[in-house]
């Protein structure tokens, strides 16, 4: 009898460390192919063209480089007032409207910035609303009776991209500040300080990690943008490398620009993790005391409310209003079949990819849970850069390998069977959907790691000691507990491919357009009309994880008023 309970326990323990090392070879296996197409692009950077860049550095190659710092200073200025000056007003001070603005500024996330720049180009021209109006009111008749600034412009695109991107900004601030140490905020009140002086001496050095956090995202954001840039004829590195691939036909050299970009994401990386380490802030956070807000009243009320208004009116009421209005009065032209064909052609691709990531990254994050050495942990950190590289990059690194595999194959095929086997991966739907997973799968990460960590490794120990093995443990204890999570999951990278213009745009199929695509035409051919009805799908779309992202935040804390 002993030694049948023996042979039963080798038995079980040899199953567990098989299926360990089956979730260790499944993670690793999703890590190479994840970053495979960020290291074709940083190995391109070793090849020989320089004919092509001498080209490039006496044309074009200096604005590529000026354009997008002047975009990320100037877009980082922005959303460092707007995002910090709006948290710290409605979480620290109370005046009408704090409570509505507390999830309302979140809402210009859910539009692109290249949907705010077609719509301000249409408003903004000769014959949009905002100059006829003015031409009517002061009896104007043309051109040469008035200056107006022309919107399609560098500063244009920095202002559509600061109205998009401050609430990276606003969200992480607004935490920070709410998990402040109430004892701390009341002892520079007790020493004399004001509101200002309060705020610049106490609440922003302590806020300044996740300040520096929702930065660093915004100027990545910003480098990852390419259809507002593109519209408003501002060169930088996303259309260079869209324009040398597609227009040179030079793919190593678009490639190696795109390594040039990775330089900058990388930049932030680095400067962003090191302001961090330089600014650690240790604090006793009680929740359970009421942090009294100042109250706001007159002239500092009324600032504070048009303070939190004009952002929220420029990034998302004016172009939503504008775009929901043009829908309506065109309905024949913009909710046509091509319209419906659209939005199936992006629902099949954002669910597809949604379910996809939510798998793969409940691989991963179960996998690191089951085997957290170096090597596993550093395996799932690598899955999740691709978040942080542009998705032009990422399409130019998923065209090289795929390409260069249908080649293979062809020539395989041919030399074989004497047969074609044409495209099998590059130019279908497929190559798409594995870009969005390189581009997206951090985001599902993110969102089942924080899920997992919450479940206490005793329901672990208990699980195995009853006999289940790992994969047991998962879908018999983890699954039902964590199913929230896997729906956030899911659905955070599904509206993110059905706003991603950049990497659909390459890497389409024939004939397979997607709402983001045909907005971008549409808007390129001058023909915001029947863009609008796909554009507003788009912010509709955008407005899920907005709304999530307020329910969370109006659940976060209580106050009182003095």
């Amino acid at each position: 009898m002993a030694n049948s309970n023996l042979t039963n326990l080798k038995t079980s323990s040899w199953f567990n460390q098989l299926s360990l090392s089956s979730w260790t070879i499944g993670v690793s296996i999703i890590a190479i192919l994840v970053c495979t197409p960020i290291i074709i692009v940083a190995s391109s950077i070793f090849a020989d063209t320089r004919d092509l860049w001498q080209h490039l550095a006496s044309t074009v190659l200096k604005d590529y480089i000026l354009n997008s710092l002047w975009l990320m200073l100037g877009v980082g200025a922005g959303v460092l007032l707007i995002g910090v000056g709006t948290a710290w007003l409605v979480t620290l001070c109370q005046f009408p409207g704090a409570s509505l603005f507390e999830w309302s500024l979140l809402l210009p996330l859910s539009a692109p910035a290249y949907l705010l720049a077609y719509t301000y180009t249409d408003m903004l021209d000769f014959f949009g609303p905002v100059q006829t109006w003015l031409r009517q009111i002061f009896g104007w008749s043309s051109v040469d009776d008035y200056w107006f600034p022309n919107v399609r412009s560098l500063w244009g695109a920095i202002i559509m991209l600061i109205l998009v991107l401050y609430p990276y900004v606003y969200l992480l601030a607004r935490v920070a500040f709410l998990e402040q140490s109430v004892c701390t905020i009341e002892a520079s009140r007790s020493l004399g300080c004001n509101p200002w002086r309060s705020f610049f001496t106490v609440a922003l050095p302590l806020a300044r990690p996740a300040i520096m956090a929702g930065l660093a995202l915004a100027l990545m954001e910003t480098l990852n943008d390419f259809g507002t840039v593109q519209y408003f004829g501002v060169n930088a590195f996303t259309t260079g490398i869209y324009n040398t691939w597609f227009g040179m036909g030079a793919r190593v050299a678009a490639a190696q620009l795109a390594a040039f970009l990775m330089l900058f994401i990388f930049a932030l990386i680095i400067v962003e993790r090191w302001s961090r380490r330089q600014a650690k802030y240790y604090q006793i956070s009680n929740r359970q005391h009421s942090l009294q807000k100042y109250q706001l009243k007159g002239v500092r009320s009324l600032l504070a409310i048009l303070s939190c208004f004009i952002p929220l009116a420029l990034g998302f009421l004016a172009p939503a209003i504008y775009l929901a209005d043009m829908t309506i009065r065109n309905a024949e032209v913009t909710l046509n079949d091509n319209f419906y064909s659209l939005a199936k052609h992006s629902l099949i691709l954002a669910l597809i990819s949604g379910a996809l990531a939510m798998i793969l990254s409940l691989i991963m994050a179960y996998g690191q849970r089951l085997n957290g050495n170096l090597a596993m942990v550093s395996a799932v950190r690598l899955t999740s850069m691709g978040y942080a590289i542009p998705g032009i990059v990422i399409a130019v690194g998923v065209l090289i390998p795929m390409g260069q595999l249908d080649n293979s194959i062809d020539n395989w095929m041919n030399s074989t069977f004497g047969v074609s086997s044409n495209l099998l991966l590059s130019g279908t739907i497929i190559g798409l959907i594995f870009a969005y997973l390189v581009r997206f799968l951090a985001v599902a990460l993110g969102a089942v790691e924080s899920s997992l960590n919450k479940i206490k490794p005793s329901l672990d120990d208990a699980s195995r000691s009853l006999g289940y093995g790992a994969t047991s443990t998962l879908i018999n204890i983890h699954l039902p507990l964590m199913s929230g999570g896997m729906l956030t999951a899911a659905m955070l990278v599904f509206v993110d491919v059905m706003k991603e213009l950049p990497a659909t745009l390459v890497l389409r199929p024939f004939n397979f357009d997607t709402l983001a695509v045909r907005v971008y035409q549409y808007a390129s051919d001058e023909r915001l009309v029947e863009a609008a009805a796909p554009a507003l799908a788009i912010v509709l779309v955008g407005m899920i994880p907005v709304i999530f992202l307020s329910v969370r935040i109006a659940r976060s804390r209580s106050y009182s008023q003095v």
